[in-house]
């Protein structure tokens, strides 16, 4: 299990505000299990759903941030379990980027790849791999949707979220799968030790401009209207 334990320059856990939020919230202290499911829901739901510069930022910028989706707030989740002696690793995905309509508007989202690069992580506790992806939406922003959404009681495809039961998504750990994306799921690129090691492999297609535009307009956009969501 070493090499789902290491530290690598994205699962940077050794910084200075990852090291201290785990030593304020007394993670070391709690029993595996109790350990996994509160770095789970401090990451889903303290972590709000939201848009980063890129995908390829180490944790420690995803913490400060306070922000974060899939791949990103996948990479902070890892480096905190790592530091607390939890082993983790990731599965990379495309998905259809029609799950992102609504989150995803107008310009922003016509010039969005087909395919959006995706992934959750996959948790060794207790002999088995659990596999968590249900940390990418935070509660106040789920709850939110289904609001907005009362008439929908089944399969639910926009605004983030792919279920095929929108009233009653699996999305807390206890000893079980989470999902909150997987409905959407078009390609799988399988799994990998780390997320500096994924991309090597497989990232997100995207053209210099189209990739500038989201940077530095794109990104801010959505956050905007997430917020709004979520407000």
């Amino acid at each position: 299990m070493d090499r789902h334990s290491a530290e690598t320059p994205m699962l940077d856990f050794s910084h200075p505000a990852i090291q201290q939020l785990v030593e304020q919230r007394g993670w070391h202290s709690l029993g595996e299990f109790e350990r996994i499911k509160a770095i789970y829901g401090f990451v889903r739901d303290e972590i709000l759903f939201g848009y980063n510069v890129d995908d390829d930022i180490p944790a420690s910028r995803v913490l400060a941030d306070c922000y974060g989706q899939c791949n990103t707030k996948g990479t902070l989740f890892m480096a905190l379990l790592r530091s607390c002696g939890i082993p983790c690793r990731i599965h990379g995905f495309t998905i259809d980027k029609r799950l992102q309509k609504g989150a995803m508007t107008g310009l922003v989202y016509a010039l969005a790849p087909k395919n959006v690069f995706h992934s959750w992580v996959e948790v060794w506790l207790e002999g088995v791999w659990y596999e968590l992806e249900a940390f990418i939406l935070d509660k106040p922003y789920l709850e939110s949707l289904q609001a907005a959404h009362p008439k929908c009681t089944g399969t639910f495809c926009g605004y983030g979220v792919a279920v095929s039961d929108f009233r009653h998504p699996v999305i807390d750990f206890d000893r079980n799968n989470t999902y909150i994306q997987s409905e959407g799921i078009n390609q799988d690129f399988g799994v990998y030790d780390s997320p500096d090691l994924l991309p090597s492999e497989h990232h997100q297609e995207m053209s210099t401009f189209k990739a500038f535009v989201y940077r530095n307009l794109g990104r801010h956009l959505m956050n905007r209207n997430v917020a709004r969501i979520r407000g």
